[in-house]
């Protein structure tokens, strides 16, 4: 067996415990290396903190598919952790360009990705319902059609474009999981009522953004009896560390003052991580 197709196992296995595990989400390789020192079971990249490390905007086709694939290989190719990735909309609106999407990411050493149902043009932020089915089930295919156990994830965007329309957030999921998703995702959930409804209206495994503001009053434990199997942090920790530079960076520029160095971790610190 692949060194690829162990990871895809040991992946699938973490979607079927009975308690929820944290996907890590690194930006870079040094982010993925630290995270894996930290004892993280798996990561999987973020498009906004990949976006946002490139001075671009994030959800507005400004990453390429390649640009966000050569950084996921970079990922891969700094931890021994599965790794997934946040595949946006499949860098296309066509069936085909989700198929197309999944294939490159497996061959860049991926075991699973989400494509969502968003489609980066704001006067119609969501696929229109059948063509999103049908767009899922094409990258499901292409999933199942690989040598290994891809865990294919399919998010609806609803709550993340104003949409707090739970009804149809829940027909969404339902008619991804029926189209072969593997993981179903509602990125903007925010209530303990919303998360226990759309994961008991589901059979298969539920991944929850933490890390949004207003979103963050649970802990792990209690997402699992929920119902939650998955639980993502998207590009909370990128925004984290911008946070701090930018309070860093305004200290100096502000008030003259470095106080901010008291608390950075000393290189022979972050060396170590990296060695």
């Amino acid at each position: 067996m692949s060194k690829q197709s162990e990871k895809a196992r040991v992946f699938q296995s973490l979607h079927q415990r009975n308690r929820p595990f944290v996907i890590g989400n690194p930006w870079d390789a040094g982010s993925a290396r630290i995270l894996t020192r930290l004892k993280y079971e798996a990561l999987s990249t973020t498009s906004a903190g990949l976006a946002f490390s490139l001075g671009r905007k994030d959800g507005t086709g400004a990453v390429s598919r390649a640009e966000a694939l050569a950084n996921a290989k970079a990922i891969v190719e700094a931890t021994e952790l599965p790794v997934a990735a946040d595949l946006e909309n499949g860098y296309g609106h066509a069936p085909k360009d989700a198929a197309e999407t999944i294939r490159q990411a497996a061959a860049a050493g991926l075991v699973g990705g989400s494509i969502e149902d968003a489609t980066g043009n704001q006067a119609e932020p969501i696929y229109e319902f059948n063509q999103a089915v049908e767009r899922v089930a094409a990258a499901a295919e292409a999933a199942r059609a690989l040598p290994f156990p891809f865990m294919f994830v399919a998010r609806a965007e609803n709550f993340l474009h104003g949409r707090r329309d739970l009804d149809d957030t829940i027909r969404r999921l339902q008619a991804y999981e029926k189209a072969g998703a593997e993981v179903l995702y509602a990125p903007g959930l925010t209530t303990a009522e919303e998360i226990r409804t759309v994961c008991s209206s589901l059979t298969k495994p539920v991944n929850v953004l933490l890390g949004l503001k207003g979103a963050n009053q649970f802990t792990v434990a209690e997402l699992g009896e929920l119902g939650v199997r998955r639980i993502s942090l998207g590009s909370g920790f990128s925004r984290a560390a911008l946070t701090a530079f930018l309070h860093a960076a305004r200290e100096v520029i502000d008030d003259g003052t470095f106080t901010f160095a008291d608390e950075a971790m000393y290189i022979s610190e972050l060396t170590a991580m990296f060695g």
